[in-house]
């Protein structure tokens, strides 16, 4: 066997330049081995702790710590020297109906020791919540029959016998009403719960709906829904700002692919700062045309990851592709997290620490201009005085750390993901409408991925695209401040009478005021 020794070279100098470069390899692997642990088993959020916040906490105490949180309101006493905050119970809603339940003495309890009746002097009130389960009930539609007995079985013009017209039904034929289809597809892309768990709900109710009979529903609805869809892309395509982000998805029976292969759900955001609209689309592929397709014809910004596939976007002529600094910031969390605990730089900051507090002062200044509900003209001249040059001289220091930072490592990755995303992350600041991070767009496509933790896959492509479709109108409800089972309610009543693209457009979420979503709810007859 030959020695590795006789492979090393002689020189001192030589030794030292391949143990420094195992080191540095080491290191890079030692910080990929901290970062893997830290995404398995620590904190998900990417909220930065302060000394104080990272002690352990009260190993014994836990109960009287945290569970009253939901029901605590914090009231201020002044105290002499301090303030301190009052915990208590939340008051329940005051629209919900109540029921007086009294209880009283008995009345040999009324008489007092000296044989006079007591006298009732007041009450004491203290409020429970109760629920009443879901009840099932059953609409009868009657349709009444005429007969003229003159023309009957003489040959006229028109038939002897006429019967009331059937009511219009988004499901013609179905025993779901608008009300229940509501109450499925929400319980579904709203709270997360797959079809075979609502199979069971029923059951208990003493209702059969298999699941195959829900699916059939959701992509019924779905097909009958498609109109809307169009309008929703043409009011994003009319800018001034697109978001976009995409996320996996498992389908089955994809044509010529393996039940294995990832496809991609796509969420586009824009239109109206104040009515946004939002589309979902399935798609086999992760590629930058799905986007380009989608964008056909638009002129306006467009805010991304750094994804490659997007790259296209910044040669797309009257395309002004902006960047996503949450992304920025979450390459340098990830170092944090991936730092040895214990490790300690003499009260000075890590170099990525360094680089979230640049990142801090720049969202601390659109607080503090959405505190101040400035105008979108306000924001632009706030961020031009005062975000520029933070960013100017956070530049500045990207450049000096990158030409000492080993490249391999997750603060090289960092720095280098910054610098070529430097241009588009700095056009937030030409356009007061514009967010710095995209931000919007992936709230809107997380209730998607929660939703796929639970059902993990579609069964077929026209599931997914059925399913892409009743996101895009309840994600857009959502946006838009409406509460998802009262739209589509609503929709479902009223999306059968559509003929005229103006009934169609009156549909849309952001067409309807949410005070009057609650009227035509409170008045509805049950």
């Amino acid at each position: 066997m030959v020695s590795k020794r006789s492979t090393l070279p002689d020189t001192v100098e030589a030794l030292k330049e391949i143990a420094h470069r195992y080191e540095v390899e080491n290191n890079i692997l030692r910080e990929q081995v901290r970062l893997l642990r830290a995404q398995l088993f620590g904190r998900k959020t990417e909220k930065m702790r302060s000394v104080q916040d990272s002690n352990q906490a009260l190993l014994f105490d836990e109960a009287e710590a945290y569970s009253s949180d939901e029901e605590a309101v914090k009231d201020e006493i002044e105290i002499k020297g301090h303030t301190r905050k009052k915990r208590g119970r939340k008051p329940l809603p005051a629209d919900l109906p109540r029921v007086d339940v009294i209880h009283d003495l008995k009345e040999e309890e009324k008489v007092c020791a000296c044989g006079c009746m007591k006298s009732r002097i007041g009450e004491e009130v203290s409020e429970q919540l109760d629920i009443i389960p879901a009840k099932i009930r059953v609409i009868r539609n009657i349709r009444y029959k005429y007969v003229c007995k003159r023309c009957e079985g003489v040959e006229a013009e028109e038939p002897a016998v006429k019967i009331a017209p059937a009511p219009k039904q988004m499901i013609p034929k179905s025993i779901a009403t608008s009300g229940l289809l509501a109450h499925v597809l929400t319980a579904k892309f709203v709270d997360a719960l797959p079809f075979y768990r609502q199979e069971k709900q029923f059951a208990r109710l003493g209702v059969e709906i298999p699941r195959s009979t829900m699916c059939g529903w959701a992509m019924k609805v779905a097909e009958r829904s498609m109109p809307l869809l169009e309008f929703l892309r043409s009011d994003i395509l009319s800018g001034p700002l697109i978001n976009i982000d995409e996320t996996t998805t498992q389908v089955m029976q994809e044509p010529g692919r393996s039940n294995t292969t990832r496809s991609y759900m796509w969420v586009f955001r824009g239109g109206d700062p104040e009515a946004p609209a939002l589309v979902y689309q399935y798609h086999p592929t992760r590629s930058g045309s799905v986007a380009s397709d989608f964008l056909k014809g638009y002129q306006g910004y467009v805010q991304t990851d750094g994804y490659s596939g997007y790259d296209f976007l910044d040669h797309k002529p009257g395309v002004i592709h902006v960047g996503c600094w949450v992304h920025v910031r979450r390459n340098f969390v990830d170092i944090v997290k991936s730092t040895p605990k214990g490790k300690s730089l003499k009260g000075k900051k890590s170099r990525a620490e360094e680089a979230l507090e640049y990142i801090r002062r720049i969202y601390a200044i659109e607080k503090s201009a959405n505190l101040q509900q400035l105008s979108y003209e306000a924001i632009y001249e706030e961020r031009q005085k005062n975000a520029k040059p933070i960013l100017e001289e956070f530049h500045a220091w990207l450049i000096t750390k990158s030409a000492k930072t080993p490249p391999q490592g997750l603060l090289g990755k960092a720095v280098s993901y910054t610098l070529n995303q430097w241009e588009r992350l700095i056009k937030y600041l030409d356009d007061g409408r514009l967010r710095p991070d995209n931000n919007s767009v992936e709230n809107a496509i997380r209730p998607f991925v929660v939703g796929r933790k639970n059902w993990l896959f579609s069964g077929r492509p026209e599931g997914a695209s059925a399913s892409s479709t009743l996101y895009s109108l309840i994600e857009t409800a959502k946006a838009n401040d409406l509460e998802p089972y009262l739209y589509l309610r609503y929709l479902f009543e009223k999306l059968p009478h559509a003929e005229s693209d103006n009934d169609y457009i009156a549909l849309l979420p952001y067409k309807i005021e949410k005070a009057d979503l609650l009227i035509y709810d409170n008045n509805r007859v049950d």
